[in-house]
């Protein structure tokens, strides 16, 4: 039995090769089919999101699972980038060190913003998916129920949680502010109507901000945002339009091109009379070239420029995290008991039925050299073989259990199978 996890975070390399790794929702499906293609008896489950790409696989053969290489070929050739380029920046995590990581990116220890609000969803919705595209199974299905039910714990007997800012909120209350003292007078434009731009408004409704313009590709779903924070929806084509009005921009596509690049941006720049622009960029891919931000008055922000204020969130909560990080423990510990009591089931199983067999055919051998048993006796007589196999096989497999609690079982378990000559 193996779990593993390869992936790449804001931990370990810059959004430039996250955003390439990154995969749209549309993309995961056929993501997963062609990762089960390579590997038929592997579980799988896909996390991407702006601050990371994790790739969790099991299974019950260690023989069946891809390798670290095998996964970063499968990155490498989905996106079409060199596995050269990318190997060194993804890292790897097995076993219980990779049900532990997923149990802190669940319950926000991981995050960019500790206790930040999305990545639970996040962690649900990757699993749901992968669930939906049959990439799934009993051992994934454990890890990520475990992890979901470990991130609720956390946020109900800690207050890590509490009064919990998303990335989107820290962009807008530590980088918009530099630049504006109010909203209440500021246009907003908003690109994309996902849940970063539902958060960035939360925070900008309770701070004045009441002229709030929502574009994106799908007008359905622009017109629903702004009905929510009583703003206006106006189509993609306005884009241009509504940018050289726009005081405060938060971009938040799934796009995988820039929205806006440099040339585009020239192209509106002298309409807009040098008046100064405030844009958190937070899509990953970017939505806005880089250079944007050299042009006179515009001040460009991206997910990466949040990781000092998203450090000074860390320091803010850290009386909760031993706390938190005790019940992820907890949570770990058992989980890793009851995976190992799984591994173990099927050698004791097959332990029991191969003594099972041997029982009954002595017991045939005895009936038929004592015909004149009753039914009685008999029974009394298998009733014995039972209480002798149940006390002979009680020491072995209570050491196995022990050793399955402890974590340790494969040593145990490898005895057994010798001894008692078990096959697969």
């Amino acid at each position: 039995m193996k779990v593993q996890l390869v992936g790449v975070s804001h931990h370990t390399a810059p959004i430039e090769l996250r955003q390439r790794l990154a995969f749209r929702p549309e993309q995961v499906p056929s993501a997963l089919d062609g990762l089960r293609d390579r590997f038929p008896q592997t579980e799988a489950v896909l996390l991407s999101t702006c601050n990371r790409v994790e790739v969790y696989t099991a299974v019950d053969e260690d023989h069946a699972s891809p390798s670290h290489q095998d996964v970063v070929h499968f990155l490498a050739d989905f996106h079409q980038v060199a596995a050269t380029e990318i190997f060194d920046d993804l890292f790897e995590r097995t076993g219980e060190d990779a049900v532990r990581h997923l149990f802190y990116v669940a319950a926000s220890l991981d995050s960019m913003v500790v206790g930040e609000a999305q990545i639970l969803g996040q962690v649900k919705q990757a699993y749901v998916m992968a669930n939906q595209a049959g990439a799934t199974g009993p051992l994934t299905h454990g890890i990520f129920q475990a992890a979901l039910k470990t991130a609720r714990r956390v946020a109900a007997e800690t207050t890590i949680n509490q009064r919990r800012t998303s990335v989107a909120g820290v962009a807008v209350a530590d980088f918009a502010r530099q630049i504006f003292e109010r909203f209440d007078d500021k246009k907003i434009l908003v690109i994309g109507a996902g849940e970063m731009g539902d958060e960035a408004l939360r925070y900008l409704w309770h701070e004045g901000g009441r002229d709030i313009t929502i574009v994106n590709r799908t007008q359905d779903r622009a017109a629903a945002l702004a009905a929510r924070w009583s703003g206006r929806a106006v189509p993609w084509d306005q884009l241009d339009q509504q940018l050289i009005a726009a005081d405060l921009v938060i971009s938040t596509t799934g796009a995988s091109h820039p929205v806006m690049t440099l040339d585009d941006f020239q192209r509106i720049e002298p309409h807009r009379y040098q008046r100064p622009v405030c844009i958190l960029d937070l899509a990953v891919p970017r939505d806005f070239d880089p250079a944007v931000g050299d042009r006179l008055g515009v001040y460009l922000y991206c997910i990466d420029d949040l990781q000092e204020i998203c450090r000074r969130n860390r320091l803010a909560r850290e009386k909760e995290w031993p706390a938190a990080e005790r019940i992820i423990e907890e949570e770990a510990a058992r989980f890793m008991a009851e995976l190992n009591h799984r591994a173990t089931a099927p050698t004791i199983r097959r332990l029991r039925d191969s003594c099972e067999v041997l029982k009954r055919d002595e017991l045939q051998r005895l009936y038929k050299k004592l015909p004149e048993l009753n039914e009685v006796d008999r029974q009394e007589i298998q009733n014995t073989f039972d209480r002798f196999l149940n006390k002979m096989l009680h020491p072995p497999l209570e050491s196995l259990r022990d050793e399955a609690r402890r974590g340790t079982p494969h040593g145990l378990l490898e005895a057994l199978r010798r001894l008692f000559q078990i096959k697969d």
